[in-house]
């Protein structure tokens, strides 16, 4: 019995050696208990990268224009990028002043003013004791007409996702910028674009650019600006798309609160562009018009086809910015049938211009990102004739203001050196000579400032460079801070207070009015959906960066959307 047992043991010891190597050759992995890795297929998607990136930025578009004007918008524009890419529907700008080089800048560097350098449109500096404009460089001229083009993106010091996209391709891809405004074309294409075009108005009616591009415009571009489109489009008359009694979404069509063309005395269509023409700056006009966005979309098309456009082995990128929203929205306000029937163009322009895609590059082979640089409020007399707070930041009365402080506390009405963008820049030299502290009269000044009527909150910038905001509108502030560029002492003026006449409407501000924007994704590498989470501006280029497998931008704080990627 002993020995039946013995045997016994000794069998099933043999039999659990011989099981054991068994496993152990025929493993593939070193260690034996390795887990088995389960190899997904990657999708033709996944592994083929756009031919061409079409990045869209509508300037001064509100989110809400995609709900409030949806029953009005076709099937293959706004529509078909909601409903067939991925609708981010909580997407906001996390710093101030939200302006159109700003927001142009930041979407496509991925960060804020603090890092990119772009701090407005135009702005006061310090060094050279002027007002400064964005894009500006007189060490460039113009190509293609007799002004408007001595510009670059040389004040942006940060990179560009399409800068990221020329590096990664050791320059074979083509970038070209294109829109009504200079800015708009030229900050989003980066420093390494192929070329940025612009509209230039007056009696030119062309499109240019600078001599930091080229020298001579391409013979497609010449065509294009010979072939009388600027022309045909002012010869037009400007009235509603659809019957304007439809038009439920918007205020009456003559109301107080919108502004006026010249030669016109009422708000309201149709509108002889013919006639107003000859007031209204001639060629200027066409900016201001939905006609504007209509040749941007012809101009765009000519770009594909003149460069050859998502045809090499190679990704392309273009910027295209819809700037003409911005001009109506400025006059007529965000609740004019004018406002409602230019975007009711825009969407057949989004319908023509991604039907041409679909044929010329091809269906999956192109990506689209379409976002606004901006938002922009409710006019402020239109909010108080409904009893809701709101209105005009007097800078005149505010200068004086702060002459009165200075001359109080410091017997001279020279401390203060300029006054801009809701910021005081201090002169330093008048200081040293009557021996005061910078950081001392500075926070005086913000201690008095904020007993002005419109102002709602004030910081100086030793505050901001020393205290960390990690919420609430001082923290926006924070964001657009710079600490080489901006003033000694920024103000915030209350929620619906702007600096403009009492009708028309404006932007620049934290409020969720000027910072909500739309963010659609849509085509190559992209999922179908929509989220309501919350995302910064910032988070769209190291998106793009991912989608196109390169390097972020250099100064980028943004994080990838992970949830909208294939």
């Amino acid at each position: 019995m002993k020995k039946l047992f013995i045997l016994i043991f000794l069998s099933a010891i043999l039999t659990q050696c011989i099981a054991v190597k068994s496993k152990s050759t025929t493993s593939t992995s070193p260690i034996s208990t390795q887990k088995a890795i389960t190899v997904y297929p990657i999708t033709n998607n996944e592994t083929v990268p756009p031919k061409l990136v079409v990045g869209i930025v509508v300037d001064q578009m509100r989110y809400d224009y995609l709900i409030r004007f949806y029953t009005k918008y076709g099937e293959r524009g706004f529509k078909r990028l909601m409903e067939n890419g991925y609708n981010l529907e909580n997407v906001h700008y996390n710093y101030i002043p939200t302006y159109t080089a700003v927001g142009h800048t930041s979407i496509y560097t991925g960060t804020t003013p603090t890092n990119h350098g772009i701090i407005s449109n135009n702005w006061y500096d310090k060094y050279e004791k002027k007002s400064i404009y964005c894009v500006d460089d007189n060490n460039y001229k113009t190509v293609g007409a007799n002004s408007g083009g001595n510009k670059s993106p040389h004040r942006m010091v940060t990179t560009t996702v399409t800068d990221q996209l020329k590096l990664a391709q050791n320059s074979k891809g083509k970038t070209i910028g294109i829109a009504i405004k200079d800015r708009s074309a030229i900050l989003p294409a980066g420093h390494t674009a192929n070329a940025a075009y612009w509209f230039e108005g007056g009696d030119e009616g062309k499109f240019i650019t600078s001599t930091f591009y080229m020298n001579e415009l391409p013979n497609w571009v010449k065509q294009f600006n010979n072939s009388g489109k600027a022309t045909t489009y002012l010869n037009e008359t400007w009235n509603t798309y659809y019957d304007i009694s439809t038009y439920t979404e918007t205020l009456p069509d003559n109301n107080e609160f919108e502004g006026l063309f010249k030669g016109k005395t009422t708000p309201t269509f149709p509108y002889n562009l013919a006639e107003l023409r000859k007031l209204n700056g001639n060629y200027n006009l066409l900016k201001a018009v939905p006609s504007g966005n209509t040749i941007t979309t012809d101009f765009a098309e000519a770009a594909i086809i003149g460069e050859n456009l998502g045809k090499s082995d190679y990704t392309d990128f273009l910027a295209i910015s819809y700037s003409s929203t911005d001009y109506v929205g400025h006059q007529f306000g965000v609740n004019a049938k004018e406002l409602e029937d230019t975007y009711i163009r825009l969407d057949k322009e989004l319908e023509r211009l991604i039907d041409f895609l679909d044929k010329e590059i091809g269906e999956n082979k192109y990506t689209i990102m379409l976002t606004a640089d901006h938002a922009a409020v409710q006019v402020p007399s239109y909010l108080n004739s409904l009893k809701i707070p709101g209105g005009y930041f007097n800078t005149k009365k505010f200068k004086s203001f702060v002459n009165e402080i200075t001359t109080k506390y410091f017997n001279s009405n020279k401390i203060v050196e300029n006054i801009s963008n809701y910021q005081l820049f201090l002169n330093k030299e008048k200081l040293q000579e009557l021996n005061l502290n910078v950081h001392e009269v500075s926070q005086i000044l913000a201690d008095e400032i904020i007993n002005f009527e419109s102002v709602y909150k004030t910081v100086t910038a030793h505050t901001l460079q020393t205290t960390s905001f990690n919420s609430g509108i001082l923290q926006i502030l924070q964001k657009g801070y710079n600490q080489k560029l901006s003033g000694d002492v920024l103000l915030i003026p209350y929620p619906s207070t702007i600096s403009r006449s009492k009708t028309g409407t404006t932007h620049g501000s934290g409020y969720a009015y000027d910072t909500h924007v739309p963010l659609l994704f849509y085509g190559n590498g992209i999922k179908k959906g929509k989220s309501a989470r919350y995302y910064p501006i910032v988070d769209i280029a190291p998106t793009l960066s991912n989608l196109l497998k390169i390097t972020e931008p250099n100064g980028s704080t943004g994080k990838t959307i992970l949830e909208v990627l294939k």
